[in-house]
């Protein structure tokens, strides 16, 4: 696996869990 393919995967996941909070939180 690539460094940009391990970047593109970490900022997938950091957008998902951000989301899943905003949604706790409303």
């Amino acid at each position: 696996m690539s460094v940009y393919q391990a970047l593109m995967l970490m900022i997938a996941f950091a957008t998902l869990i951000l989301a899943l909070n905003n949604k706790d939180k409303k």
